[in-house]
């Protein structure tokens, strides 16, 4: 009989408790155990493990180890960015979100078991016997044939594979490309050494049906446009700075998010380099957010995937036809498609709102944001039938003008950065979506020139006002738990 997946002995007894520990203690136990010395990367490595062994993968998208291992990069730096015991807050987060699932009737009982990498007569043919599942949507074989490729080609090499399958599929749902990329990512933090038991629920679940959907129209824009023999320039610079500038503006002034794939590939067969493409990217995300009236505090994508692609095109091993995929079908996910009803003309904040608003401190403006944040209108939940409809109050629009005070001002960035990582761990209403757009903003923030980088901490501002007082009962209870 095949056993399930067995961990080193030094993490196994971490794993079970947090598969083992009933709902209703798993908060007060994961705390006992930061503050007796478990590190926290440790107890993090542990909960990804756990709901990866443990929890199924659902139909959609909510559920299962998806969320939580796309996480995992975030809760990680949001709690080295934290001070005292709050750093544990985002940790036992992440915990208890994957002790839910575990036990979850939808996704539990559940087990990954050991089995056999096949071999289906050495790389190419194994490459083809892979496609061929794919096809077939036959995902527990397309994991047997993965397992052997993860052991017999360079590991970026297999990424990249998973990626030609994953890419298409974003039209269908943004999650088919978000979760190996992320996973990816959590690897840099968690380590190389447990990626086969991380990366096989996503291989799983990239692999399964419906089918890649052929994406000819984007085929199209790289043959027109000659991109592969065009674009030969990686790294960005100085000298790019107004090409980034104007593609960034027409990006984010876009009516049709279908006009988003012809404006970037012009922009990259004019010269443009890979990573300066994925600048003005994340530039013209960032705008079209501030555009979007949309309320629902998982929309957050639009972001999130734009991050998550710069990350990527800076890998060494990933095909330039598939950096160029992830640059021309950044628009084509359900959940950034689904803004494009919701936009306004204009991006928010108002200048002249901003300008009428009464000179302030530093720490004054901080404040203001902070309780223009915490103090959102509740939800009344009893006249949401569409959580994806969900429109933005206006009180949202004031913490953004404050935020932009705060930027207009020249105020330091880290003090607001601080503030906001304190709140967004308050959320367990998004499954990590909170988490993750803050770490977003903060690292496009970090990474984007002049005079374009404040935009991501109104974003940022903008996102935490959306899911504030959404629900946040584990950070209710934890804080009960650390003012003791």
């Amino acid at each position: 009989m095949p056993n399930r997946v067995q961990y080193a002995a030094t993490i196994e007894p971490l794993v079970q408790f947090i598969e083992d520990t009933p709902p209703s203690e798993i908060v007060d136990r994961t705390l006992e155990k930061l503050r007796a010395g478990v590190p926290v990367k440790t107890m993090l490595t542990a909960s990804a493990l756990a709901v990866s062994r443990s929890s199924d993968l659902p139909p959609g998208h909510h559920g299962g180890p998806l969320h939580p291992l796309v996480g995992v990069h975030a809760v990680n730096e949001l709690a080295e960015r934290l001070q005292g015991e709050s750093r544990f807050m985002p940790v036992v987060q992440h915990v208890a979100l994957s002790n839910k699932h575990i036990h979850h009737p939808a996704m539990g009982p559940y087990s990954l078991m050991e089995f056999e990498p096949e071999d289906a007569g050495g790389v190419e043919k194994t490459k083809e016997a892979f496609y061929l599942a794919c096809n077939r949507g036959e995902s527990n074989k397309a994991d047997h044939l993965f397992l052997w490729l993860w052991d017999n080609i360079p590991p970026i090499e297999a990424l990249d594979l998973l990626f030609t399958v994953a890419i298409p599929k974003n039209i269908v749902d943004d999650h088919y490309f978000a979760y190996p990329g992320f996973t990816w990512r959590a690897l840099d933090t968690l380590g190389h050494e447990h990626m086969k038991a991380l990366m096989r629920p996503a291989v799983r679940y990239v692999t399964r049906f419906p089918v890649a959907p052929a994406i000819l129209d984007i085929e199209d824009l790289i043959e027109e446009n000659d991109l592969l023999n065009k674009v030969t320039r990686q790294k960005s610079g100085d000298d790019e700075t107004a090409a980034i500038g104007e593609l960034s503006t027409a990006l984010g002034a876009v009516e049709k998010f279908a006009e988003l794939p012809k404006l970037m590939s012009k922009a990259l067969a004019d010269g443009l380099s890979l990573e300066g493409a994925g600048e003005a990217l994340s530039i013209g995300a960032a705008i079209l957010f501030t555009r979007s009236r949309g309320g629902n505090p998982m929309d957050v994508h639009l972001h999130t995937s734009a991050n998550i692609r710069r990350y990527l095109l800076k890998l060494d091993g990933i095909s330039l036809k598939n950096k160029l995929l992830l640059l021309l079908t950044w628009h084509s996910g359900p959940e950034i498609r689904s803004t494009a009803t919701r936009m306004d003309p204009v991006p928010y904040p108002d200048p002249v709102k901003v300008a009428a608003l009464p000179p302030r401190s530093q720490e004054d403006v901080l404040e203001a944001i902070r309780y223009s944040i915490c103090n959102q209108p509740e939800t009344d939940w009893s006249k949401v039938t569409n959580l994806g409809q969900m429109m933005a109050v206006p009180e949202v629009r004031d913490s953004m003008a404050l935020a932009q005070q705060y930027v207009n001002c020249g105020y330091d960035e880290k003090p607001l950065i601080g503030v906001l990582a304190e709140i967004v761990c308050r959320d367990n209403f998004t499954e990590m979506h909170a988490f993750k757009h803050h770490q977003a903003i903060v690292e496009e923030y970090y990474a984007t020139r002049e005079p374009w980088r404040g935009l991501h901490l109104v974003c940022g501002v903008q996102a935490a006002a959306i899911s504030s007082n959404k629900s946040t009962g584990v950070f209710d209870k934890l804080l009960e738990l650390i003012d003791d």
